[in-house]
């Protein structure tokens, strides 16, 4: 969407990684002909590490990474590192394809490399497109490009929003087409699949019955995109809890119907729009996201803007995430039990509210600057003050017991990323 930042659609297979404007350097196609074999080949990366002031939580980028800024380090590389790879394969007019596989830091602590895409495209006609196999998920104006750090201004995207699905891609079938009206271009995209992602141990997130429609509009400098996405969600994901509540006769198993997430349906609608005449830009995003589980109901949005002095670009943001269910649930009643079970009840009370803390209330107030030190590599300097809402721990993890009740995070991050 930003015209001055990569906006890769099947970005390396074009040998374009950000907006179309940055060649990939590496590889090249075959042959010039259109309708012969050709292949490209090139990557991307981030060298990142930030420091956090709070030493009772960990800060990251995103919930499927182990550890991040704060309790586990107070400097740490792993909050926006990342490598990844792209091989792009043009058969003809008609038929192309694409595998990209990146490397991060995973619940595991390991950086095992994942297949982020892996799909089959078929032209069919100059507008019309089908693609089948594992495709970038339509949502957010990042959609494309969310991985790629030297596509945006920022050091990583802002987490109140995109931290709200942390899945990325899905296996099955998109449609897109493109058409025009009174002067705007438009892409139309329909997507229909599902996916598993491993979590750890035996913990696995499985999104099946998987739709999403999206369209994106763009005229001159403005452009913007809306997203919907709906999902039947299971998350095997402290089962010892729901089981133990159980236990406890039908309050328990009311709250174990209540938040664990079974079959649950999560739903996402997403709104973002983008004003990037040349020397300056500004942008914002609004997404709501519904389940009924722990994971519960909320509103995220941020804004940004920055302008470019020459390779420098200044930027300022604002990020947020309401919670719009509750994040403290009383539990099981304790009156009138015996001193063992009162005592199990209460510890299965805790567990259910540390759960429940997870949904998201949280704002960010962000600073920064941008160095484009070449044409392929941007210097990041970024300041985040994040402050959780109360009964909530916001995106941090690996809280500590004396995380307190409104805390606050500073958090200063260096990034270099790069393209090639």
């Amino acid at each position: 969407m930003l015209k001055f930042y990569p906006r890769p659609a099947q970005a390396l297979v074009t040998r374009a990684c950000a907006l179309g404007v940055v060649l990939l350097a590496g590889g090249g196609a075959r042959a010039a002909d259109p309708d012969a074999f050709g292949w490209t080949f090139g990557g991307f990366g981030t060298a990142a590490v930030s420091h956090s002031d709070n030493r009772q939580a960990d800060y990251s980028s995103s919930v499927l990474k182990a550890t991040g800024a704060g309790y586990t380090d107070a400097w740490s590389p792993h909050v926006d590192s990342r490598l990844g790879a792209q091989l792009g394969i043009t058969v003809d007019k008609q038929w192309s394809g694409v595998v990209q596989v990146i490397t991060e830091q995973r619940l595991d602590r390991s950086y095992r490399p994942i297949v982020e895409w892996a799909n089959i495209k078929y032209q069919a006609t100059p507008d019309l497109a089908v693609r089948v196999g594992r495709i970038g998920l339509p949502i957010f104006l990042a959609a494309d490009y969310r991985k790629i750090g030297y596509a945006y201004p920022w050091a990583r995207t802002p987490v109140e929003v995109y931290g709200a699905i942390p899945i990325s891609n899905s296996d099955g079938i998109d449609v897109s087409y493109r058409w025009r009206a009174n002067g705007i271009k438009f892409v139309s995209q329909a997507v229909a699949g599902g996916t598993t992602l491993p979590l750890l141990n035996d913990d696995e997130v499985k999104s099946r019955k998987l739709t999403g429609i999206s369209t994106t509009a763009e005229r001159g400098a403005l452009s913007g995109r809306i997203s919907a996405f709906s999902s039947e969600v299971t998350i095997n994901l402290a089962e010892y809890l729901f089981d133990g509540l159980r236990r406890f006769g039908p309050r328990g198993e009311s709250l174990a119907r209540q938040y664990e997430i079974k079959r649950k349906r999560f739903n996402a609608l997403t709104l973002g729009a983008t004003y990037d005449p040349g020397n300056w830009f500004a942008m914002a995003e609004i997404g709501r996201f519904t389940t009924h589980s722990f994971f519960g109901k909320s509103v995220t949005v941020y804004s940004s803007a920055g302008y470019r002095f020459g390779a420098f670009t200044p930027y300022v943001a604002f990020a947020g995430a309401k919670a719009k269910s509750p994040t403290h649930d009383p539990g099981l009643a304790l009156d009138g039990l015996p001193p063992q079970l009162a005592a199990s009840a209460a510890q299965l009370n805790d567990g259910l509210n540390y759960l429940l803390m997870s949904v998201p209330a949280q704002h960010t107030l962000s600073a920064g600057v941008r160095w484009d030190v070449r044409r392929n590599i941007a210097l990041k300097l970024q300041y985040d003050r994040v402050r959780p809402g109360e009964r909530s721990r916001g995106t941090l993890f690996n809280v500590q017991p004396g995380f307190g009740a409104r805390p606050r995070v500073n958090l200063a991050s260096a990034v270099l990323d790069f393209v090639f």
